[in-house]
């Protein structure tokens, strides 16, 4: 999340919190990327996220992957037919993303100074997808503005599918004010990427937003 368009790293950014675990600990980036790719080599499901986007929008949407990592989601919805941008704020994820997924527009941004259009690219999304706990790694004093963010980019029909754990510090219950007062309403509530129904005591939510 820290270059030009995508988000500048001006004086006085606020790093995320997933920028502060990888300078306490230079080698969680390529750890990160290692295990996935571990992952699909033993044909585990990776994309279990992607495949509920792709069945929430038509062939050949604009979809923007928010807080990409090293492009699982992305590069399959990508192959399924859509465009795609990802942005992440890690450089080393970006890299990998354009290493095992070439073909979507991977960009290194901060998704707290969002702006596409700033580097050319339209705006509109008719899906955001921010999976993978990405929410509970931005710094909580720009978790709202990165919702506003989400919203400013969606194009009026659009939904921002977003999903997380519990027990990360961001309250669900939080979480949904945030978004009311980003100018994004709850649609759905999930607690799997499955389609299971959300309850109280779910240990994840998937909440699928459309601007209000």
């Amino acid at each position: 999340m820290s270059g030009p368009g995508a988000g500048g790293s001006g004086a006085g950014r606020v790093p995320s919190r997933w920028e502060e675990l990888v300078a306490e600990n230079p080698g969680h980036s390529r750890w990160y990327v290692e295990r996935f790719r571990a992952m699909a080599a033993q044909g585990q499901d990776t994309v279990g996220e992607a495949r509920l986007i792709d069945a929430m929008v038509s062939r050949g949407a604009r979809i923007l992957d928010a807080g990409c990592g090293p492009g699982r989601i992305g590069g399959y919805l990508h192959r399924a037919g859509h465009t795609v941008v990802g942005v992440d704020v890690d450089p080393v994820l970006i890299a990998a993303a354009e290493e095992d997924h070439p073909g979507p527009i991977w960009l290194v941004g901060d998704l707290a100074e969002l702006d596409l259009p700033g580097r050319g690219i339209a705006a509109e999304f008719e899906a955001i997808v921010c999976a993978g706990n990405v929410m509970t790694f931005v710094a909580p004093s720009t978790r709202v503005t990165v919702l506003r963010n989400f919203a400013a980019h969606l194009a009026p029909a659009g939904r921002a599918v977003i999903g997380f754990g519990a027990g990360r510090d961001y309250e669900f219950g939080r979480f949904l004010d945030d978004a009311r007062e980003a100018g994004l309403v709850p649609q759905l509530l999930l607690s799997t990427w499955d389609l299971r129904p959300f309850s109280e005591d779910a240990e994840f939510l998937v909440a699928v937003l459309g601007r209000a």
